[in-house]
């Protein structure tokens, strides 16, 4: 006799879930993200679409308890004051510090740097390269990845 279909109809079960699209990866000394973390505008408040890739860059560090130090900067176009940019990179830096140690990072692992204009990575005389130049990245200042046993 045929072993019943493991769902207990003739039906094919379903295929499986494609696998999750990862948004977060350890790349050499960075942790390179696939997705922009979004603010509110002008605001340091993270919006609730970036919880996902946030909660990533969380596992990934949770994961690799050998990076020590992890540095989160914060950079933004040349539009408005250089001042205001730069306190508004390191508020933005800060509440993405804050939001991976809510989701268990050591808070000593991490630094939160705001660099407002001074690094830019494009040109700032287009909105391509002022949307670029709005970022957040994850640099690792201290340590390599070497993985937890079991993970």
């Amino acid at each position: 006799a045929t072993a019943p279909p493991p769902n207990g109809y003739d039906t094919p079960a379903p295929p499986p879930p494609p696998p999750k699209k990862t948004k977060a990866k350890l790349v050499g000394k960075r942790i390179v993200i696939t997705e922009k973390v979004m603010f509110e505008y002008n605001k340091a408040k993270i919006k609730v679409e970036s919880n996902d890739l946030l909660n990533e860059v969380a596992e990934i560090i949770k994961k690799y308890p050998s990076l020590k130090k992890i540095a989160v900067e914060g950079h933004t176009d040349a539009d408005g004051s250089e001042r205001y940019n730069k306190k508004l990179s390191q508020k933005r830096a800060d509440a993405v510090k804050k939001f991976l140690v809510a989701a268990g990072v050591e808070e000593e692992r991490l630094e939160a740097k705001g660099y407002g204009e001074e690094k830019p990575i494009a040109d700032n005389d287009t909105d391509e390269g002022k949307e670029k130049n709005r970022r957040v990245e994850f640099n690792i200042v201290e340590g390599t990845a070497t993985p937890t046993p079991g993970h």
